[in-house]
């Protein structure tokens, strides 16, 4: 069985100097064996060819796929996500098999659904009943590769209604009151919760046992850890006591020439096996 891959490297925000395709090969020439992405692709359903470059870059590279968002529709044009989104619901619905495919592919097993802003003229209610439809069928297409959806709050969108980790599990306690789906995990991104106003160490405590993925920037700026005030390092050291042992995913935005300079190579996690 392969070690757990202690750090992964988000290459949607990392690494950007270098085009998408030539970032993993950069996280493991700076020492780390895992990876994560946003949805790399222009819509739900990328071409074959496509999906077929993406799998052979995260293998030549020599790295894990850690995690892989669905489609959360124009990002930088302000969407944060389909899940909740009236009218868009077939965009989403073709995109789970295809996010299930690269998974089974290439090892990924974690998978985040960003739940969407509230839409101008739509009822929350009916938002609210088609995310717990959704995230239930992207649950369910996961499932057979033994895969978890993902349920992030965020910050920095006003219209995105899941501020808390408090507001991501109880949407994740309906979906498995109302449809029985089990496979949805909290996302804590203790840069998104600090920045909302979170007792992060609260956070850790009461939701512990539901943290299915950890993601880190430093706030404020989300810099790399140490740029901000944060207490990174002692909320890491706390998750991995209470017995978290995933990856913990550096999701931060920096300019520096070595954007890991913070973190020791030894540290890095390279030397742990690929798991395929």
């Amino acid at each position: 069985m392969a070690s757990p891959v202690p750090y992964t490297v988000n290459c949607s925000i990392l690494l950007t100097d270098l085009p998408l395709g030539e970032r993993p090969a950069a996280a493991r020439a700076a020492g780390f064996a895992g990876i994560e992405l946003w949805w790399p692709f222009e819509t739900s359903t990328p071409e074959a060819d496509e999906v077929d470059a993406l799998v052979r870059t995260v293998e030549r590279a020599g790295v894990q796929l850690t995690g892989l968002n669905f489609n959360a529709g124009d990002m930088p044009g302000g969407d944060r996500g389909l899940v909740s989104w009236p009218g868009r619901e077939q965009e989403l619905r073709v995109n789970l098999d295809v996010v299930t495919a690269i998974g089974e592919r290439t090892g990924c097993r974690a998978f985040n659904a960003l739940y969407g802003n509230r839409v101008d003229g739509a009822d929350p209610t009916r938002q609210d009943d088609l995310a717990a439809e959704n995230l239930h069928l992207a649950a369910q297409a996961v499932a057979r590769i033994g895969g978890t959806v993902l349920l992030e709050p965020v910050s920095g969108a006003p219209a995105y209604p899941l501020k808390t980790s408090a507001d991501a599990v109880a949407v994740i306690d309906r979906v498995a009151s109302e449809h029985g789906s089990t496979n949805i995990g909290l996302l804590l991104d203790v840069y998104h919760l600090s920045v909302n106003g979170a007792d992060v160490d609260a956070d850790i405590a009461e939701h512990r046992d539901r943290i299915a993925h950890v993601q880190i920037a430093d706030a404020p700026g989300r810099g790399a850890p140490g740029s901000g005030e944060l207490p990174i390092t002692r909320w890491i050291e706390d998750l991995r006591a209470g017995g978290y042992a995933g990856p913990v995913g550096l999701e931060y935005k920096t300019g520096d020439a070595d954007p890991f300079a913070w973190l020791p190579r030894e540290e890095r996690g390279a030397e742990a096996p690929v798991a395929r």
